[in-house]
């Protein structure tokens, strides 16, 4: 794992401006540096390496190919990088072999096969830059699920671009300007979803896709081209459905998650895993045990305040398991020590407040190992979400109401002291649609316009049904929406950011390709039974762990945030919302903000999550 950056074009090329780029970045690679230009172009990238495969200096970044036509600055891992290079050697167009990098076999790809069908040729995640001597051109790709992360975007006429933002704020040609649109949908979401980042001009680039790029042209100039399509792959499944047993089909998702984790367990440093005693963490460690020799290293953490440990559940599966198991319980204090670090970890606002257990997770694996396999993507792909089970049985009695007496209700009950499961109730009365409703229920301001001073909240996958696939139930809908957008932009950067803080290499085995399009051939049936969702992950591992060790309430990763803001980070909290600066600031309405602030405070409503992501923009501001 590693960080890059770059840019094409602008002010005469200055090494220094690289190495300021690549300064910001060193925890993604603390363990090497290094910078090529073409000063006759103005082209230039630069690596910080974290050493996972190839320790020595033949996989020193970037890395020009053989034939002296491509140089890359490459951040990942290709798992298939060694059936790669027995497809190449089979067709005799090797190249000879300087060392075993999966960047050096990537390379060759592009030389014998060109852009697109190497990366379609991949298992792995990535976020790459690629420079074409011959065909001056620049070509930024990113994995098909969004795990690593690439930001890119014009300032004047340079174009920047690389692992994380702070990475482009490091080059004197940036101009950051607050994009207000990016900050309510921060407010609707917790979150920004791709494309979007908080700077207008400056963009993710969407998981699964690629662009090229010529010295000289505009953003206008470029259009994004699709490797691998998501909907493709949903609208793929659900038209050719699994059609066995129940049985076969535990076989076969079991047979595919096992060849995902062993292609994810090759590493030439310590390697180990997050186990929160939950389905999705214990069924990796489950298969990463099972093709292991030795026990495998597993990492959990508890909170002492009741109801948000989940370390004696990790515990005991540890123990059933047989892994080599850390547990660290942290206090409230731990946890709060981070806040005011979280504006230099998450480089724009980012308001999953599970953001604070992840890293000190992280923290603590990083004593150990180098690489931390975790459990994330389960929910999505087999319908583990509480929404996915009770959103349907909500609706389909909401809408029997007719909507304009759905309206009125809505209208006289605005406004009165309700409890919080009756308010929540109340907010998704005026829903047209069954899709309106679940985008109502998960946004934490319904109205983020309202509350940001010329806010004006742009489209996103979940706003826009010309992006949905064609799915056969709601429940499937939801999953992809959330397949889309919540986990790219919400999961997979909360352990990106969290885990190369503290220079950890994370990976994802249930976002293998494989596994994410073998889920959608499974039937709904299979995933959500009798009321109880990822019915066929839990009998996949119950295959290896008992189930009473399993079966209990989903509680998430999360920390009792209600409770400290009212409590020791109040006095923070309170500096950040004042009246008189977000006036002075201007980005919030202050009376909106106020009276949330007010109602959380008096207890009348627990109001953390909504203010979570004010206080992470606010915390953010303050840095710039």
């Amino acid at each position: 794992m590693c960080g890059m950056a770059g840019f094409l074009g602008g002010i005469p090329l200055v090494a220094s401006c690289l190495t300021g780029m690549a300064n910001e970045i060193r925890l993604r690679g603390p363990d090497d540096q290094g910078i090529w230009v073409d000063e006759s172009i103005g082209i230039g990238l630069v690596h910080t390496r974290l050493s996972i495969v190839d320790l020595s200096p033949a996989g020193h970044q970037p890395m020009a190919s053989t034939c002296d036509r491509f140089v890359i600055a490459f951040n990942g891992e290709i798992y298939n990088h060694h059936e790669l290079r027995a497809q190449l050697e089979s067709q005799n167009s090797v190249p000879v072999w300087r060392g075993h990098s999966d960047t050096e076999t990537l390379l060759a790809c592009f030389s014998a096969w060109g852009i697109e069908q190497t990366l379609q040729s991949t298992v792995g995640m990535f976020a790459l830059a690629l420079w074409d001597k011959h065909e001056q051109q620049l070509t930024l790709a990113r994995d098909r699920l969004g795990e690593k992360p690439l930001y890119w975007g014009w300032c004047r006429d340079t174009l920047l671009f690389g692992s994380e933002l702070k990475a482009l704020k490091a080059h004197p040609d940036f101009k950051g300007e607050v994009d207000r649109g990016a900050l309510s949908l921060l407010l609707r979401h917790n979150y920004i979803p791709a494309p979007y980042t908080i700077y207008q001009g400056i963009e993710k680039l969407p998981a699964g896709q690629y662009v090229q790029i010529k010295k000289g042209q505009a953003r206008a100039d470029v259009q994004l081209k699709a490797y691998w399509q998501l909907n493709q792959a949903i609208e793929r499944g659900l038209a050719n459905p699994f059609s066995g047993t129940d049985t076969q089909a535990t076989d076969l998702l079991e047979q595919t998650i096992s060849q995902a984790v062993s292609g994810q367990m090759l590493a030439d440093v310590p390697l180990g895993a997050f186990l929160s005693g939950g389905v999705d963490s214990s069924t990796v460690v489950a298969l990463m045990q099972q093709q292991s020799k030795q026990p495998v290293r597993t990492f959990a953490i508890g909170f002492d305040e009741p109801g948000y440990n989940e370390a004696e559940y990790a515990k005991e599966v540890a123990r059933h398991l047989g892994t080599d198991h850390t547990e660290l319980y942290v206090s409230a204090q731990d946890a709060l020590d981070l806040v005011p670090c979280l504006p230099d970890i998450y480089c724009e606002p980012f308001g999953d407040s599970s953001q604070l257990p992840t890293f000190l997770v992280s923290r603590m694996a990083k004593q150990h190992v180098t690489v931390a396999l975790s459990g994330d993507g389960g929910d999505e792909l087999f319908g583990g979400y509480n929404p996915y089970q009770f959103a349907p049985r909500v609706w389909g009695k909401l809408k029997v109401l007719p909507l304009p007496l759905r309206q009125i209700a809505f209208r006289l009950l605005s406004g009165l002291p309700l409890p919080d499961k009756l308010a929540k109730l109340l907010r998704v009365l005026p829903a047209k649609d069954k899709e309106q409703f679940y985008l109502i229920l998960m946004s934490h301001w319904a109205h983020p316009d309202q509350l940001v001073i010329g806010g004006q909240t742009p489209p996103t996958l979940i706003s826009s049904p010309e992006q949905w696939p064609q799915t056969d139930s709601f429940e499937h809908w939801m999953m992809a929406m959330d397949a889309g957008q919540y986990m790219p932009d919400d999961i997979l950067v909360k352990v990106d950011r969290a885990a190369m803080a503290n220079s950890l290499e994370t990976r994802v085995p249930l976002l293998d390709h494989r596994v994410f399009e073998l889920a959608w051939q499974i039937p709904l049936h299979m995933k959500i039974r009798d009321g109880v969702g990822k019915w066929i992950l839990r009998e996949v591992l119950y295959r290896h762990v008992p189930r009473e060790l399993i079966e209990r309430p989903k509680k998430g990763f999360s920390v009792p945030l209600g409770q400290w803001l009212r409590g020791p980070l109040r006095e923070w909290a309170e500096a950040l919302l004042r009246e008189h600066r977000l006036a002075q600031e201007g980005y919030f309405v202050p009376s909106a903000v106020r009276k949330v602030w007010s109602q959380h405070l008096q207890g009348k409503h627990d109001y953390s999550l909504k203010l979570w992501g004010i206080l992470m923009f606010q915390a953010w501001l303050e840095k710039q």
